[in-house]
């Protein structure tokens, strides 16, 4: 269904997830934010079509595994292009990922969709950031080959909002509160100022998005009988193996509702992983 004739907030999201065009998802994303801010669209679970389990995506970029991206300089052009790119293709994939949040997981409390419509609206500025970056140097997204790592694991929680939320926003997405500060350090040393600066922007706002994550892994869990601390780290053993990378950047998950305990336990696993 197209988001021009949907009424229902379920087939909006949709219809921005299976989008492939990243201008048109950009455009249908800011659309879908704004009706649904000005109560334009309804929630009604049994008038929605089906979920949509295959996220629109361009034919580029090439995804390939991790190992066989290659890590470039960014004392040169085409090295800052890279890392933007791959920031860029994030930005992308959490646009997706918080439209499957909404469209996917029907039967939760009104203010869990809007959260996740403030999230992909934010994810497509962010992306629209991140292109513009590129495009200043001369590339555009798609040039470089990128991994799927993020819409594997939202393949994979599809099952369980609560698993969503403590595995994707609370470990993958958390994962860029740790590293973005050090990319910003590295890009002002190199005299990128701009995209340090857009950097500064991401990493204010994905402290939100991270939070939303907390805020409804631990709602789940209060619904289920359950105590978020071991559910959380159960989690991470049984889906992760327990490998948590470091160091943490422990104010803004501090920030992005992490506790004391919680990032004690992750700094100990990472201990462990050495």
């Amino acid at each position: 269904m197209q988001i021009d004739t949907a009424t229902n907030l379920f087939d909006a999201a949709a219809a921005c997830l299976a989008e492939p065009d990243p201008e048109r998802k950009q455009t249908l994303t800011a659309r879908t934010a704004a009706a649904w801010a000005a109560g334009e669209l309804r929630l009604d679970p049994a008038g929605a079509g089906p979920v949509c389990d295959t996220p629109g995506r361009p034919a580029r970029p090439e995804l390939v595994e991790p190992r066989q991206l290659k890590a470039r300089k960014l004392l040169s052009p085409e090295g800052r292009a890279a890392l933007i790119h791959a920031v860029a293709h994030i930005e992308f994939n959490a646009i997706n990922l918080a439209w499957d949040a909404v469209q996917r997981f029907r039967d939760l409390p009104w203010a869990f969709y809007d959260d996740w419509v403030q999230v992909a609206a934010e994810e497509a500025e962010h992306f629209a950031l991140m292109r513009a970056r590129l495009m200043d140097l001369s590339h555009d997204y798609g040039d470089f080959p990128a991994h799927d790592g993020l819409w594997t694991m939202a393949s994979r929680t599809a099952h369980d909002p609560l698993v969503r939320m403590a595995l994707v926003p609370r470990v993958l997405e958390a994962r860029g509160l740790d590293v973005t500060p050090g990319m910003i350090e590295r890009l002002r040393a190199v005299g990128d100022i701009e995209t340090a600066e857009c950097l500064g922007v991401i990493l204010r706002e994905e402290v939100g998005h991270v939070a939303a994550g907390s805020r409804w892994f631990r709602y789940l869990c209060e619904q289920r009988g359950l105590a978020p601390g071991p559910t959380y780290f159960e989690l991470i053993s049984t889906w992760l193996r327990g490998e948590i990378r470091c160091p943490l950047n422990r104010e803004d998950r501090q920030r992005a509702g992490f506790d004391a305990d919680e990032l004690e336990r992750l700094e100990g696993l990472c201990a462990q992983g050495r």
